[in-house]
């Protein structure tokens, strides 16, 4: 076993929303990772990445699932580039209506507004 590559379930942790999406898009197991060693008879420690520092290395064999190598899995990220300096903000046009609504024993103030997006001036792009 050690050596060998696993899926991490992640449908189970508490704040799945770490992982991306929510509800039936979530993702339900990430990795692959690889053993570093057995834990007892039924648990392993792997090797997890530092953005998965919340997560404790040592998990049971429920929390796992076997990985088979296949090269459509494999994703080249290395060409993706962000641009940090990109922005997007939305630019208020009107308010639309505006209500109180009752919950038991709170008032909610809800305001519906129309807005348009508003992009950087940078790329040229200001039309909608």
């Amino acid at each position: 076993m050690v050596g060998e590559k696993f899926l991490l379930k992640v449908s189970q942790m508490k704040g799945i929303m770490r992982f991306g999406k929510k509800g039936k898009l979530s993702p339900r197991f990430i990795g692959p990772f690889e053993v570093m060693r057995g834990v007892g008879e039924i648990a392993y420690a792997l090797a997890l990445p530092p953005s998965l520092l919340g997560v404790h290395p040592d998990l049971h064999m429920s929390m796992l699932r076997r990985y088979h190598a296949d090269k459509s899995h494999v994703l080249d990220f290395s060409t993706i580039q962000l641009d940090e300096s990109l922005g997007y903000e939305d630019e208020l046009v009107a308010i639309i209506d505006r209500r109180v609504c009752q919950l038991r024993s709170k008032k909610i103030f809800a305001v519906f507004v129309l807005s348009r997006p508003v992009w950087d001036s940078e790329l040229g792009n200001n039309s909608v």
